[in-house]
């Protein structure tokens, strides 16, 4: 009898989900698993995907940079990781970024502890294959761009919570500071001050907000 997996997809791109979809018919050749897919295409029909579903995702493909849905804080995949780790914590998680700065893969390893990461330069179908096979048999996988960066450099001491995210992102998109509390639960004065603290971080103390998100932007925190 074939197992039964729920798979979600959420890609804005439709060439990359369809490349998923064909590895994921190819590993099924033999019919051992009855696989649903279900897909979206942002950040939106992401969490929609997840909190409207009949029934829990075994495995979850997130890329991480889409179209956002504000409304509900939803900025990234990462953040569609989280919410899933939350609402089915069973879900195994694989994560797809074209980002390779060691402070962004240290942070997604941290704060979501994926099943599977894996760098877009470094897909290949056979690599996504692979993937699928050992997140299935209850492994992890790294990609070789991840694995190379976690073993050869230490990890950066830098972390940032969700605010700190929200505040980068809003000026990036070129809010003002004082409007900035319009859209993140903060007051004036904690934003400013959590401004100084990650130009402190960022070793920018000074610096114009062109300096930060310019800065935010190489470490990979945007």
């Amino acid at each position: 009898m074939a197992i039964p997996v729920n798979i979600l997809i959420v890609d804005d791109h439709p060439f990359i989900i369809e490349a998923y979809k064909n590895a994921i018919k190819g590993y099924n050749s033999k019919g051992e698993y009855e696989f649903s897919i279900t897909q979206a295409k942002d950040c939106k029909t992401g969490y929609e995907a997840i909190t409207e579903a009949p029934a829990p995702f075994g495995i979850a493909f997130f890329d991480l940079s889409m179209p956002i849905y504000e409304e509900k804080g939803i900025f990234s995949g990462e953040d569609l990781a989280q919410l899933i780790k939350k609402e089915m914590p069973d879900c195994k998680i694989i994560l797809l970024t074209m980002h390779t700065e060691l402070l962004k893969i240290n942070t997604l390893i941290k704060n979501i502890n994926p099943n599977g990461l894996v760098i877009k330069n470094d897909l290949t179908f056979d690599e996504l294959l692979l993937a699928f096979d050992k997140i299935l048999k209850e492994e992890n996988y790294y990609s070789q761009t991840v694995v190379k960066l976690v073993s050869q450099i230490q990890y950066d001491n830098i972390e940032i919570d969700a605010f700190d995210k929200q505040i980068l992102f809003h000026l990036s998109k070129g809010t003002k500071t004082k409007d900035i509390p319009q859209y993140v639960p903060l007051s004036l004065s904690a934003v400013e001050k959590r401004k100084l603290n990650l130009k402190e971080i960022l070793d920018i103390k000074g610096g114009s907000d062109i300096d930060l998100i310019r800065e935010a932007k190489n470490k990979g925190m945007i």
